[in-house]
């Protein structure tokens, strides 16, 4: 089965700056594919693009086997689309909206079925004005499944909730996968990329830097291995630092504490422990954290104030 997303050298500029600069990845039926990236790193770009919001400067856009630019009524009516926020009027209920947008589609799920999918029911005639955060997001997804779509776009579906909306958030989508539903969504939360998506593509400053799985992409991260030490006495930075794969080396809080990062930890811990031995000093205290996806998104990316203005 082909991919449902396929983007190539994807390109967009605004006012003379390139928030996307030859972006390219591909999205396999089935799976929860993530853009992980800083806040400007060119996600939501990317996704609005995708979902014609915007149109592309350069490069090759498909979703559902049509082209974005040149199909996109067909690709409207195969996909479903929660941005950052949800706005409708007021007054209107969640049972009116599902309606009112289920008329757009050739075809659509009927209103008491979304209600009870995404836990809406007591808030089925309820006035928008009234939800909360968690509940108008709910109401978002409820709206992205009315014509039944092969895909689903969510762009930072988390942002702005409590902790309990975020987790029954993510409930939710995982249940879309379950349903043998394709999910691409974009997020700078680490915690609920590597939660959620089978595969990532990280972004920085419009670029994709890095694509794979989460466990793949922690693999592949060098030095990420961190070690923390505290000695009996006072460490020497040059004899630490010229230890085999040392790297980021910092001593502190006191003399006698060190941490560094190191690609091969086996290697540098045994020469650890020659140095402390010749020296006459004992390990009070000594762990290793083998990578996380925190490391490997803080090797790849910039700070975000460092990043373009556009997401």
């Amino acid at each position: 089965m082909s991919a449902r997303v396929i983007v190539r050298d994807l390109r967009k500029r605004y006012a003379g700056v390139e928030a996307v600069r030859g972006v390219s990845f591909a999205v396999e039926p089935g799976e929860i594919f993530g853009l992980l990236g800083p806040n400007g790193a060119g996600k939501t770009t990317t996704l609005e693009c995708l979902i014609g919001l915007r149109e592309a400067d350069a490069g090759d856009l498909q979703v559902c086997g049509f082209d974005v630019r040149t199909q996109p009524e067909e690709v409207k009516q195969r996909i479903g689309v929660a941005l950052q926020s949800t706005a409708l009027q007021d007054q209107i209920t969640p049972r009116e909206a599902l309606r009112l947008f289920g008329a757009f589609y050739r075809q659509n799920e009927k209103p008491e079925t979304l209600l009870a999918r995404f836990a809406l029911e007591d808030k089925a005639d309820a006035r928008f004005a009234t939800l909360s955060g968690g509940q108008r997001q709910r109401l978002a997804l409820a709206l992205a499944f009315v014509n039944r779509p092969e895909l689903v776009l969510l762009d930072e579906p988390t942002t702005g909730l409590d902790p309990q909306a975020r987790r029954e958030l993510h409930g939710a989508i995982e249940q879309m996968k379950r349903d043998g539903c394709t999910v691409l969504l974009t997020t700078h939360y680490l915690e609920e990329a590597e939660r959620l998506c089978d595969r990532l593509a990280i972004i920085d400053r419009g670029q994709v830097v890095a694509t794979g799985t989460p466990a793949a992409l922690i693999a592949e991260a060098r030095g990420a291995q961190r070690v923390a030490l505290t000695a009996s006495g006072p460490l020497d930075r040059a004899r630490l630092t010229a230890l085999p794969h040392v790297a980021e080396l910092q001593i502190g809080p006191t003399a006698n504490a060190a941490t560094f990062r190191t690609a091969r930890a086996t290697e540098t811990l045994a020469a650890l422990t020659a140095l402390l031995a010749a020296q006459g000093l004992e390990t009070v205290e000594l762990t290793v954290r083998k990578a996380s996806l925190e490391d490997v998104f803080l090797n790849l990316t910039e700070t975000p104030a460092a990043t373009e203005a556009h997401g």
